[in-house]
């Protein structure tokens, strides 16, 4: 019996991801994460869900998680940004986002930080009440492990995008030309981002993944804080 695997990425128009199940490899869309579970088949035997979404928020100062993941990346580090605290995050008003992570984290807020708030709140509500293991990933750390270190094209560009299809396909994923609504609505970038967060759920699945950090940190949402590869 295979083991159903996904992985998920945030996109312009709400989530995508990549559904693992033995050789077959399906992509799905929603608008809310809760619709891209449903049209996964959540309660069709999933096994774990991996997200590219922080998991786990911190009250003050920086997880260890996303400083670990920088140190690791090395060159890429910048694609790793920093989880701005719950507070900041639990407000609307970004000036008043910005301040409350300067006071409680020591730094302030970028934009694109912010702009996510949304996508996070919904992972950080589903981590609570979902039956299936939900793991907090990062693409490129997924593809540095597949490499043996980081890729040197940003995911973004042509020879990027070819190097982390083939990865995949090295790696048991070849991701099909055609992904239907989800490969209308996706930009190229995220499918391939789903499909690395998949990569790392079946990992995790399989007991073969790595947090960082080990043992995974706790805050007082005491929901474990960790990327996993």
């Amino acid at each position: 019996m295979s083991v159903r695997v996904f992985g998920v990425d945030g996109c312009r128009t709400g989530w995508v991801g990549i559904v693992l199940d033995g050789g077959r490899v399906t992509a799905v869309h929603g608008v809310t994460i809760t619709d891209l579970l449903e049209a996964a088949g959540r309660d069709s035997g999933l096994a774990c869900v991996a997200v590219d979404i922080p998991i786990g928020l911190p009250d003050t100062g920086r997880r260890q998680a996303d400083v670990l993941a920088r140190k690791a990346l090395g060159p890429r580090w910048q694609s790793i940004f920093l989880t701005p605290v719950r507070p900041a995050l639990l407000t609307a008003d970004f000036a008043e986002a910005v301040a409350l992570n300067r006071e409680l984290a020591g730094e302030g807020l970028s934009r694109q930080a912010f702009a996510l708030r949304t996508k996070v709140l919904e992972v950080d509500a589903l981590v609570r009440d979902s039956a299936v293991p939900v793991v907090e990933v990062h693409p490129e750390l997924s593809f540095a492990t597949m490499a043996g270190g980081p890729l040197a094209a940003g995911k973004k560009t042509w020879d990027g995008a070819q190097e982390r299809r083939a990865l995949l396909a090295r790696h048991g994923i070849p991701l099909p030309d055609d992904l239907g609504v989800a490969g209308a609505l996706a930009a190229v970038d995220d499918v391939l981002d789903a499909a690395a967060a998949a990569w790392s759920a079946s990992r995790c699945a399989a007991g073969l993944a790595r947090s960082l950090p080990a043992p995974p940190e706790r805050f007082s949402d005491d929901v474990p804080c960790a990327i996993w590869t």
